[in-house]
This record gives C-alpha cells, sequence and structure tokens, in this order.
C-alpha cells in the first residue's frame, strides 16, 4: 500500500499553549517499498509511526493510503515497538494467534498461520516455549510473527532492534529482509541506527530536531545483501551522519539555552 504526507503537522498541549512536535512533512512511501527514517532524539519519529498506525491524528494536513485518509487504526497496519510485550502467561504459538483470536479466526486457521510464520523467522521448534524462555532477539521474533500472522500491508517498525546487541541484530537485519522480499509488504523503519537504516532500506529518510521536518531523502540503489563495510556505503552513512550532527548540535544548545534560563530564574 502506498503511503503518503502532505503537509502533515502534529501539537501537543503543554505550556499553557501547544507543542510542535512534527511540521509540514511531505514524502511518499511506494507500495513494497522500505524506507527507513533517522532522525534526534525527541524529534518526533514515534509520534509519526503513531500517525501512520492511526493511533494519532494529525493537527493539520492530510495522510493517505492509498487514497484515502487515515481516520484510525485498522488491520492493514501493524506496529512492531522495541518492546516485544509478549503475554507472559502465552505460550510463543498462544502469543502469534492472539490477534487472530481477538478477531474470532478459528483455532485450526490460527494454528496454520503461527506455524507459517514463525517457520519463517525460524522459531518452529519454540512454538511451546514461554517468553521467559526465550532470549531478547528471539522475543522480537516473536513479535514480528504476530504481527506478520495478521497479514498487514503496512509494517511500522519503531526502533525494533534498538535494544539487542550488534550480532542478534544483524542475524534479524537478515531474517527481517528474508521476510520482505517474500512477503513484499510495505515497511516503514524507525531507528537511531545510520548504518542499520542503510543496510536495510531502499531510501532513508532524515527528520530535524524538533518539531521534525524531513531534511533529506537516500536513494540507495545497492543490491542486496549489503555490508556495513561497503564503501559505497560508508559514504551514504557519513552524508547522513554529517546532517545528523547538525542537528544534534542544535538539540545540545537548545538544551544549554534552557539550563541557563534556569539559572537565570
Amino acid at each position: 500500500m502506498q503511503v503518503v504526507l502532505e503537509k502533515v503537522s502534529k501539537s501537543f498541549p503543554g505550556n499553557g499553549g501547544s507543542i510542535a512536535v512534527l511540521e509540514e512533512l511531505n514524502f511518499t512511501i511506494e507500495k513494497g517499498e522500505f524506507v527507513c527514517l533517522v532522525g534526534p532524539s525527541g524529534c518526533g519519529k514515534s509520534t509519526l509511526i503513531h500517525l501512520i498506525a492511526g493511533l494519532e491524528r494529525p493537527t493539520s494536513g492530510r495522510l493517505l493510503i492509498d487514497g484515502s485518509p487515515v481516520t484510525g487504526p485498522g488491520r492493514d497496519r501493524v506496529v512492531v515497538f522495541q518492546e516485544p510485550a509478549l503475554f507472559p502467561w502465552l505460550t510463543v504459538r498462544r502469543n502469534v494467534e492472539f490477534g487472530l483470536k481477538m478477531l474470532g479466526i478459528g483455532e485450526a486457521q490460527r494454528r496454520q498461520k503461527s506455524a507459517q510464520y514463525l517457520k519463517m523467522v525460524h522459531l518452529s521448534r519454540f512454538a511451546d516455549a514461554y517468553p521467559h524462555q526465550l532470549s531478547g532477539g528471539m522475543k522480537q521474533r516473536v513479535a514480528i510473527a504476530r504481527a506478520l500472522a495478521m497479514d498487514p500491508k503496512i509494517l511500522l517498525m519503531d526502533e525494533p532492534f534498538g535494544a539487542l546487541d550488534a550480532q542478534t541484530r544483524r542475524l534479524l537485519h537478515e531474517e527481517l529482509l528474508e521476510i520482505w522480499q517474500t512477503t513484499h509488504k510495505t515497511i516503514f523503519f524507525v531507528t537511531h541506527n545510520v548504518r542499520e537504516a542503510t543496510v536495510l532500506g531502499d531510501k532513508v529518510l532524515e527528520m530535524s530536531a524538533r518539531p521534525g521536518r524531513i531534511k533529506g531523502g537516500f536513494q540507495i540503489h545497492l543490491p542486496r545483501p549489503r555490508r556495513e563495510s561497503d564503501p559505497h556505503l560508508i559514504v551514504i552513512q557519513q552524508r547522513i551522519l554529517l546532517g545528523l550532527k547538525e542537528e544534534i548540535a542544535k538539540v545540545v544548545k537548545d538544551e544549554d539555552l534552557d539550563y541557563l534560563v534556569e539559572r537565570m530564574e
């Protein structure tokens, strides 16, 4: 499914007025595209995920999916968060089947789908295990299988590998790309990690400091699988990092100014 943002802004109440978090975002995610988003902390990346998911509404502008306005959550979009948020009292299989059960899907079909997606994330042998018996990476793979079982057209991923070690993250990169190439789903992936973004994405969008704007976009035409140490990839990473460094400097400057004001009051 295609996602289009036209002058999308988002503000929240605060300090006796409103706080602008996102300001006039304009970009398109094409059907089947893998788009990564990077930006400094607090720039509104998670808020943007919530807007596309329909968990929040824009203050202004238009957010369209296949030409129709987003008015709320829908089965065509599923979010995978940094924390897997599995139910500890349910087995891996039951966790994957949970959303399907809520939709009233019969047990036989639930079992078939859970088996299909657990195989896809290489966890078939752990179907009857409980979350406390799994590693962090395995828990996140269960969360991905649970999301895929709902058969969304768009997979929204909010720093899903941020808490994992480098080796586990690389393994999950390979598995996620394999899933994407198999299912042809549209993926919007938020991360702090520029290397991760360039290894995974067809396109990397860079956000400014708050209020978040799209500062730039980088098309990556290199074939997959990609190596983080690929010289062509390093050039793109350095360009993105240069822009991020400028935005982080703005954040630090603003925080220093706030501190000085507090000292003066």
